[in-house]
């Protein structure tokens, strides 16, 4: 009897340790309470070394970072976007070409919203009451990211006519909604890429200024009063060579993704192998959600405290 009488004990702790752990598809503690990640199409991380970055460069100094995070194939934007708040590859998402505004290839699984299950989507399921938003240069951003799980998704004016525009909408945003998860999505300086070429002093020109838009973004969560409890990302979808994007060269292939905010480690290169669906997992690891089983995304575990 007393025998018995141990065994469900036991078995009462387990299923309550079990409840606390994980409840509503998530953790009971995320790293952080805030994620803001900050996209910068076309940006190669050969450029990083010599380019004129000091807000990013004081994020590595800060935190963590690896210049060989690998592209999927095709190294062009929609795949590349879509496996980073996907968690998949193309293969597996379905977006396979530049522009895919759906999946050419039939996603391996749909959930609701019709489609492929996002960073988004499960945050959303795990906080209702989060405050999730995306805001973009590229009109292609909004097809990626299930606008039906976003509070709050926009895209800013012509970019070649008001290139800080955008900065300026993410600071409003940041400043009034303290979002839990934010993405920024900066359509330079791929644009720059395919006009003066990659790798070009007018490719360089503006690295230097969207770094100036990154170092306005941190302070503005600063202003918000949320730093201590924020993590932020920065990383990009493709580099470039040429004029152009969409090969195997390593220009195009490896882009930088730095990391750094509260039990981010301040612990320099990232050793172990980064992909682009690396980031999505990465992102749920530190907001304390479970990935879908359908996602092939590995979290950055080496960056953490």
């Amino acid at each position: 009897m007393l025998k018995k009488a141990i065994i469900i004990i036991a078995i009462a702790a387990l299923a309550f340790t079990g409840c606390n752990e994980i409840r509503n598809g998530k953790h009971e503690n995320p790293l952080a309470s805030h994620v803001i990640y900050i996209g910068l199409d076309g940006w190669g991380a050969y450029s990083l070394p010599e380019a004129d970055m000091p807000a990013v460069k004081s994020l590595m100094e800060k935190g963590c970072w690896t210049l060989c995070k690998r592209t999927v194939l095709p190294s062009s934007s929609a795949p590349n976007w879509a496996s980073m708040f996907m968690g998949a590859g193309p293969e597996l998402h379905g977006y396979t070409t530049w522009g895919a505004q759906h999946p050419e290839l039939p996603s391996r699984v749909i959930l609701k919203n019709n489609i492929f299950p996002t960073i988004f989507q499960i945050v959303r399921d795990s906080y209702p009451e989060g405050e999730i938003g995306v805001l973009y240069d590229w009109n292609g951003i909004k097809f990626l990211v299930d606008t039906l799980s976003l509070n709050y998704h926009a895209q800013s004016p012509d970019y070649t006519k008001y290139p800080g525009e955008l900065c300026s909408m993410a600071e409003k945003y940041i400043k009034e909604k303290k979002p839990m998860l934010c993405a920024i999505c900066f359509d330079e300086p791929d644009h720059t890429g395919h006009t003066a070429g990659h790798d070009t002093p007018e490719y360089y020109a503006k690295l230097k200024e969207l770094d100036g838009y990154v170092g306005r973004i941190v302070k503005a969560v600063e202003e918000a009063g949320i730093s201590d409890d924020t993590i932020f990302i920065v990383t990009s979808d493709h580099g470039g060579t040429g004029t152009g994007h969409g090969g195997i060269t390593m220009e195009e292939m490896e882009t930088p993704f730095i990391i750094a905010g509260k039990n981010i480690r301040k612990g320099g290169e990232i050793e172990e192998s980064m992909m682009q669906y690396d980031v999505a997992s990465t992102m749920a690891r530190i907001l304390a959600v479970d990935q879908p089983q359908v996602w092939i995304g590995r979290p950055m575990e080496e960056i953490f405290e």
